[in-house]
């Protein structure tokens, strides 16, 4: 298995954590908070872009996990609420797992999921199991 690259982003009060790994490239992240995220810039994320609050809304909202924050004052931490996993079908798209479950991959690793994940469906993707948007191309309709 590849080594997963990480990368962190920090304004100070939330650090915003990316793995490019597990995009699926749905531009949600730098169409919904531009002075944030910018893919034609380097590094393509400014963490001093927005509040601390608008970023986090945003993040949230990115459907692969490939962002993810962390509050930097262990005091400030949303508490963890433990809830069933839901799992989505994308017209077109991946199938997204939200929750946290554990994974075993074809290799015999295992992982947690936590959060949020995207599937591969189309057979398409470069990064087994997970979506790297390769059905856009591939003109998957499933």
């Amino acid at each position: 298995m590849e080594k997963e690259i990480i990368r962190h982003y920090s304004n100070g009060e939330v650090t915003i954590k990316w793995q490019p790994g597990k995009c699926t490239h749905s531009t949600l992240c730098f169409r919904g908070l531009p002075g944030v995220f910018d893919p034609a810039r380097r590094p393509w994320i400014n963490a001093d872009g927005a509040s601390t609050e608008e970023m986090i809304e945003q993040v949230k909202k990115c459907p692969s996990g490939a962002l993810s924050y962390t509050l930097n004052r262990p005091e400030k931490q949303e508490p963890t609420v433990s809830s069933p996993v839901r799992i989505d079908i994308m017209p077109g798209g991946p199938m997204i797992l939200r929750g946290e479950c554990n994974i075993r991959y074809a290799d015999g690793t295992e992982g947690v999921i936590n959060n949020i994940s995207s599937f591969c469906r189309c057979g398409h993707t470069t990064n087994s199991p997970f979506c790297d948007g390769s059905h856009y191309e591939a003109g998957f309709k499933g």
